[in-house]
């Protein structure tokens, strides 16, 4: 007896608490990487050692061979040391003109769109600074996930080899479209608004243009009305938000006609265009025109070049020769893009032009494997709150399911006779006190109903956060319950990516990210609650575009639910509370399907 009493009365393990660990055992496993061939996110912001290096005049540059792998570790910097590269490369990309001389042996590349590991993809295809120049037609940032890392990066390198790098605008540096896609909310969740304001003050600076060889136009969009010799880039003001008109705006954003150089074939939209026609308006962009061929060759001709060098259009192979002028036989516009597998969804190769002892090689490329972000640089927490707590409403509302429909419907049957029964009350209550509890248990249980409501609106908002809009797919709730089902977390990003078999498909569904998007003022007062859903949110109907989160949230609280109205019935049962009988009552048995 004494032996098992001293047992008994031993300290117990810890081992075998439930939930601890064994002494010996390691538990490393806790704090280490789930995936340890993913290397983890570099967390040290350089040093100003780190940062800077010495030039040959003594000055100080920023160290480009540090921030190219720090930037692919996916560093951040010091909002000082950002803040010192924008600010360099504003004043030094103010002393350019308008219309940049560039000579050859020239890499030309077209968009970039904030595809940092493709942009690194890029200069290995490309060749080093040391033997050639590097001329980028616009479009660094918006869109992809990395675009202030590839404008730093490139403002580095321009700040380094000053004539050896020349970087143009694209219609995507401007304050309108950053603040409408990606590249605003990158800036403030990476750095600041201090940042993001210095980025759009160097955009405002970029060159327009470039000239390579005196042979070739180099332009982001194309060429304008308003364009009739280069004189006209010279002595316009780039130094301004673009406009929706006029010669900044088209040499941004003008694209060739879609059957250029066969504009009197018979289109399969549309009608042909009568010959003559230099310009038509460009519907698909919203702004600007679309120029034929007769457009570009009267262009060439009047300035004396060889042909046009632009980007702003995505191509299956990364670049797209147009029909050979009659005089040259030199193709009259050449289209680049070096984004590749442009949103992860294209599929397209990458392209980038080598123009060397008046030869052109197009240099093809694929897509480089990259960092996932979930949408709107959103964290695991923020993105799956909404349905942690949908689930917790959910079990609160079962809970509270003391009864089946049948004996609601019942319960709404006999109501009718309610004042004539006999509920057990408090001796203490007056009438009045018991109508008061009454309806305060009935508004808590109908919040409830409303709180699960709006859970499943914020659900459905976190997980439609994409800015590809695939009109044949089903929208709403009930879409997010379908694609991926009612317990588990998606992003509709990549549902619509199954779809998507070709570079035609993923053209189909970012039509509407093509335009330029209308301008509406930012709300006066903060929004309350965050929103998880880009521009295009696939639930909002035409009517709810200009809805910010908090408004739909009111609404969604003003509307009866779409449960036929059981959250109800059950509050008014509950708030009734029970019958006073004699004895307890007898359970009801019911049909099963």
């Amino acid at each position: 007896m004494d032996v098992f009493q001293q047992s008994s009365l031993e300290p117990i393990s810890e081992s075998n608490v439930p939930g601890s660990f064994p002494p010996t055992e390691n538990h490393s496993g806790l704090v280490e990487r789930q995936v340890k061939s993913v290397p983890a996110p570099a967390t040290h912001k350089p040093s100003d050692a780190e940062f800077f290096v010495t030039d040959a005049n003594g000055g100080l540059k920023p160290n480009p061979a540090y921030l190219k792998e720090h930037f692919f570790r996916e560093g951040r910097l010091t909002e000082e040391h950002a803040i010192f590269i924008l600010e360099n490369a504003t004043a030094m990309l103010r002393s350019e003109n308008n219309l940049v001389d560039v000579k050859s042996p020239v890499t030309i590349c077209g968009d970039i769109h904030g595809q940092y590991y493709d942009l690194m993809k890029l200069f290995e295809v490309g060749g080093s600074l040391t033997d050639n120049c590097y001329l980028f037609l616009g479009d660094y940032v918006d869109r992809g996930c990395f675009g202030i890392e590839c404008l730093l990066y490139l403002y580095t390198l321009k700040l380094c080899y000053p004539t050896k790098f020349v970087l143009l605008r694209g219609n995507h540096e401007c304050r309108h479209l950053t603040e409408y896609f990606t590249f605003k909310r990158e800036c403030l969740h990476k750095f600041s608004p201090r940042v993001y304001e210095a980025c759009i003050e160097s955009f405002c600076a970029l060159p327009i243009a470039a000239l390579v060889d005196r042979r070739f136009f180099c332009v982001h969009g194309g060429i304008s009305p308003e364009l009739n010799t280069l004189d006209d880039i010279l002595n316009m003001n780039r130094f301004q938000e673009p406009g929706s008109r006029g010669l900044l705006c088209d040499l941004l954003w003008a694209d060739p006609i879609a059957n250029f150089g066969h504009e009197q074939d018979p289109a399969p939209h549309g009608l042909p265009v009568q010959p003559g026609t230099l310009f038509i308006p460009n519907q698909t962009r919203g702004c600007s025109y679309f120029y034929t061929y007769e457009a570009a060759c009267q262009f060439l001709e009047r300035n004396h070049l060889l042909g046009i060098i632009r980007g702003h259009e995505a191509q299956d192979a990364g670049y797209t020769m147009h029909r050979k002028t009659p005089t040259k036989k030199f193709p009259s516009v050449i289209t680049i893009f070096s984004a590749p597998n442009y949103l992860d969804v294209y599929h397209n190769r990458g392209a980038i032009i080598k123009y060397a002892n008046k030869n052109i090689t197009i240099r093809q490329y694929n897509s480089s494997s990259h960092p996932y972000w979930l949408p709107n640089f959103m964290d695991a927490f923020t993105w799956s709150l909404p349905f942690v707590g949908a689930k917790i409403t959910e079990m609160l509302l079962a809970i509270l399911s003391i009864c089946s429909e049948e004996e609601l419907s019942e319960a709404d049957s006999e109501s009718s006779g309610e004042d004539d029964e006999t509920r057990t009350l408090d001796a203490s209550m007056t009438p009045v006190d018991y109508a008061v509890r009454r309806q305060a248990i009935k508004n808590k249980i109908l919040a409830v109903g409303r709180m699960q409501r709006v859970f499943q609106l914020l659900r459905e908002e976190s997980e439609a956060a994409t800015e590809l809009v695939d009109t044949t797919e089903p929208t709403g709730q009930a879409a997010v319950g379908t694609r991926i089902g009612p317990d588990v977390l998606g992003v509709q990003d990549h549902q619509i990516g199954r779809h998507i078999r070709s570079f035609d498909d993923a053209r189909r569904v970012d039509m509407m990210n093509e335009r330029l998007p209308e301008f509406r003022p930012e709300p006066a007062t903060p929004n309350m609650f965050p929103s998880g859903s880009m521009r295009l949110a696939s639930r909002r109907s035409s009517g709810d575009a200009d809805l910010n989160m908090e408004s739909l949230i009111r609404r969604t609280l003003e509307e009866d639910g779409d449960d036929g109205g059981v959250v109800e019935r059950l509050a008014e049962k509950i708030a009734r509370g029970r019958k006073a009988t004699g004895r307890p009552q007898t359970l009801k048995r019911f049909e099963t399907t």
